[in-house]
């Protein structure tokens, strides 16, 4: 694939006359979905809402589906979880989602027993980066309770050091008696 720079994009954008520029943008709008998302939620921040809905539904299918076995295709997750964080601007609903996949892998490993290490790793990434995030952004307060409930939900019940990783990582961003019930 043929690299364009940054500064040659630039260029054949300031050629362009506002007619063109627009012309492009609703070119670019009716082709990729993320595009009109992303200018979905810049338009109509009440829109946001929905467009998490889906991206919720893509992350949950993947691990806990509503018919079926799990396919737990970790690229997909992810990949749904970074298009919504350059869609959102919201750092509130960029967390939620990212704990809705950590949340999904924990009933998938609550309903279908123990996986794989491959699983468990990504649990314990995507865990680990969204406490950081709810840290970063001032969120604890609101995320805690859920970020507990993951941390303890799978404890006893789920082997290869699971809860341990979860439990360490609450700790590091969720200090003990640093919130109450």
């Amino acid at each position: 694939m043929v690299k364009v720079e940054m500064s040659e994009l630039r260029r054949y954008l300031s050629a362009k006359k506002t007619q063109e520029l627009c012309d492009e943008l609703v070119e670019l709008f009716k082709l990729f979905p993320n595009v009109k998302e992303h200018y979905a939620a810049k338009l109509n921040p009440a829109s946001e809402t929905e467009i998490l809905k889906k991206y919720k539904k893509l992350v949950r299918n993947e691990f806990y589906p509503e018919r079926g076995f799990p396919k737990m295709r970790y690229s997909i997750a992810k990949k749904a979880v970074s298009d919504f964080k350059r869609i959102s601007k919201n750092p509130k609903n960029i967390a939620d989602l990212m704990l809705v996949y950590v949340e999904s892998g924990v009933d998938c490993t609550m309903e279908y027993g123990d996986i794989d290490e491959k699983f468990y790793y990504n649990m314990e990434t995507m865990y680990d980066e969204a406490a950081a995030y709810i840290s970063e952004n001032n969120l604890r307060k609101e995320f805690w309770k859920r970020c507990k409930k993951i941390m303890e939900q799978p404890q006893g019940k789920v082997g290869w050091g699971f809860s341990e990783e979860l439990s360490e990582t609450y700790t590091k961003y969720f200090p003990p008696n640093e919130f109450q019930d």
